[in-house]
Formats: structure tokens, C-alpha cells, sequence
């Protein structure tokens, strides 16, 4: 079924790859999180297992409102391990680091996805795209907020 949103084909089909992407890395950033909420340990175990939980609450809903984007400019998300492997920017994680190191890396990612993500905007307001545009705006805008509280902890 063709898609007629006022978007021609090729400005969606770039969008959508550069939303998998996005979406790849927004993974990456969730199972990391994830991880080190499981395995944090030290004096600030507590405040950082619960902080991690909310982070990684919030990636894991925001990989849905992605990739149902995907979707809607008329193109399939990307859903398997080797996939998000190929596409994403942000390092895999093996092994357990110290607590301040895990925030240390988790700052390095939201870092990483912000200035991968930041393009898409501008080719999204090219396109004449809004919804994709306000998506990956509000995406960059929590991925901004969540730096300033790892870093916050770092202090």
C-alpha cells in the first residue's frame, strides 16, 4: 500500500534509516543501562539502581514511539541483535565496571546519540517532516536532561 503523507518516498526512506539508527543506538543505551542497574554495587548503590531504573524505563518506551515512526513513514524498523549491532554508534558493553565508570560510559552515550541524532532534525524539517522532527527534538531534549543528572553525580 502506497504511502501519501506529503513526504516524497526518498525524504521518508532516508528518514526511516536515520530513525534506525537512532533507534539502534537508543537499544544500545537501554541494555547498557539495564545492565548496570542489575550489577551497580557501592555506597551509592541504592540512589544509582533506582536512577538507572528510570533511565532505562524511559528508553525502553521511547524504542516504541521509534520505531512506530518507522512504521508510519512506510518503512520496517530493524529488530534483531545483529541489526541494531550494524547500525548503532554506541559501544557495546563486557564485563562490569566500577559504579562512577558505569556513569562515566553512560554519559559518553547519551553524548554519542545527541550529536548523531541532532542531523536528523535538520533533515526532517527539510523534508517538511514535523512529526519526525518533534520526535527526535524531544529525544535529544531527554537525552540532554539525563547527561546533566549523570554528570550531576559525578560531581
Amino acid at each position: 500500500m502506497d504511502v501519501d503523507i506529503g513526504i516524497d518516498e526518498g525524504a521518508r526512506k532516508d528518514l526511516a534509516e536515520g530513525l534506525s539508527k537512532l533507534l539502534a543506538d537508543t537499544y544500545a543505551l537501554y541494555l547498557k543501562t539495564h545492565m548496570y542497574h542489575w550489577n551497580v554495587t557501592g555506597t551509592s548503590f541504592h540512589s544509582l539502581h533506582v536512577m538507572f531504573e528510570e533511565q532505562y524505563l524511559e528508553m525502553r518506551d521511547a524504542v516504541d514511539v521509534i520505531a512506530e515512526r518507522i512504521r508510519a513513514l512506510g518503512s520496517f524498523a530493524p529488530g534483531s541483535y545483529s541489526e541494531f549491532a550494524r547500525l548503532a554508534s554506541v559501544p557495546d558493553e563486557e564485563g562490569v565496571p566500577a559504579a562512577q565508570e558505569m556513569i562515566q560510559r553512560l554519559c559518553d552515550g547519551h553524548e554519542l546519540l545527541v550529536r548523531a541524532a541532532r542531523p536528523l532534525v535538520a533533515e526532517a524539517d527539510r523534508a517538511g517532516d514535523v512529526a519526525t522532527a518533534d520526535l527526535v527534538t524531544q529525544r535529544i531534549t531527554i537525552h540532554e536532561k539525563t547527561v546533566w543528572m549523570l554528570r550531576s553525580s559525578l560531581a
